[in-house]
């Protein structure tokens, strides 16, 4: 089973047959303005922003607006330490693994995923709530290929 991947060095996008699994944007990302990475119909919406020294960006808040979520999507930011994380299809068949290391981020889009901390980790995640506790998730075997 090879993942379709479409890559810079920077920037991968992961994908298994039409099911995107992630997004990978590593810590030396840094373009000038906002690019959007995901598509308007992700549940979890991810952008990188940059802009000079005087940029202002108006006050607003943000529209009470209902949105419908079907499924979980997670932001995963690695502040210090290295993790290998090993995807899944949604049929739980191990695809592929990378390792993630300070300052890189993962939206985990679809499919599953596993880690293991290959140094001591601090991560944040960042997902839609409340958390359902064991309602939220099923956990299989890891079988990594």
């Amino acid at each position: 089973m090879n993942p379709e991947e479409s890559s810079s060095s920077l920037v991968e996008t992961i994908s298994f047959g039409l099911e995107p699994l992630a997004l990978i944007i590593r810590a030396g990302y840094d373009e000038p303005g906002i690019r959007f990475f995901t598509p308007p119909t992700f549940s979890q919406q991810v952008a990188c922003m940059q802009h000079p020294a005087g940029h202002k960006i108006a006050p607003h808040v943000h529209n009470f607006l209902f949105r419908q979520v079907l499924y979980t999507q997670e932001v995963l930011m690695i502040r210090r330490g290295r993790v290998k994380v090993n995807l899944f299809s949604s049929e739980k068949d191990f695809i592929t693994s990378r390792t993630l290391e300070s300052g890189d981020l993962i939206l985990l889009c679809g499919g599953g995923h596993s880690f293991e901390m290959l140094e001591e980790t601090s991560m944040i995640e960042v997902k839609q709530g409340p958390y359902a506790g064991e309602g939220d998730k099923t956990r299989f075997e890891d079988k990594e290929a």
